[in-house]
Parts: structure tokens; sequence; C-alpha cells
């Protein structure tokens, strides 16, 4: 191989480590299928009822804790923040870390999912419920 070979697969594969995001987008089929898990306590259907959480419907892009007619999340109370990606991949993974750490109060959620590449797809399967 010569130099200048070995440099430009150096750059490739430097380009390709570097390019790809840490936190790789999901797929939303799958994440339907995740989101089996969480129908325990959420639903996910427009105009469904509240279970012990929240309807999930329209929940990406929705400001935190202010689902009307829903009010047993005592830790969003006050929450400043909107429902992204980001906010979502954090929330995820310890719900009660993240609500402690940004409300000082608990969150009732202790269910998490500790697989990223399951969080990411949940994320895409909630974009779509809209």
């Amino acid at each position: 191989m010569t130099k200048r070979s070995f440099l430009a697969l150096a750059i490739a594969a430097a380009a390709m480590l570097a390019g790809g995001p840490a936190f790789a987008a999901g797929d939303a089929v799958k994440g339907a299928k995740v989101f089996n898990k969480c129908k325990a306590c959420h639903a996910a259907e427009k105009g469904a009822k509240h279970k012990v959480g929240p309807t999930l419907f329209g929940i990406y892009g929705h400001k935190a804790g202010t689902i009307e007619g829903f009010n047993r999340y005592k830790g969003l109370v006050g929450a400043d923040w909107t429902w992204d990606e980001a906010i979502l991949k954090e929330y995820l993974k310890d719900p009660t870390a993240f609500t402690k750490k940004r409300t000082g109060k608990n969150s009732v959620m202790t269910f998490k999912l500790t697989k990223d590449d399951e969080i990411a797809d949940v994320i895409e399967y909630l974009k779509t419920l809209k």
C-alpha cells in the first residue's frame, strides 16, 4: 500500500467515524413495538383517556407538564422544557434522575429504557403521534 493510499484510507475511516451521530436515528416501526412496554401506563391514540400516565399522542414538541386533564406527574410541575429528541433521550434513560436534576422533584415514572437503540426507536415513534 502506498503512502498516498494509506493516507486516503485513514482519512475516509476517520470521516466515517466522526461523521456518524453519537445517537443514531431511530426506526418508528421498531419504536411502536418497543412502546408496547409503555402501554400499561400510557395510551398513544388520539383522544384516548389518560391511564396511570398521560396519553402521549402529540407529546413530541409539547411543553412538559402541561397535558390537559392530567396532573399526576408532580415532578413535571413548573417544567421549562419542551419534549424534543435530546430531552426525551435523557428522560427515557432515567426519568427519576432527570426530573430530580431539572425540577428538584421525583418522577412517578420509574420505568427506564436502557438501550440507546430502543430509546431512539421510541422517540421516532413518538414523533409520528400527531
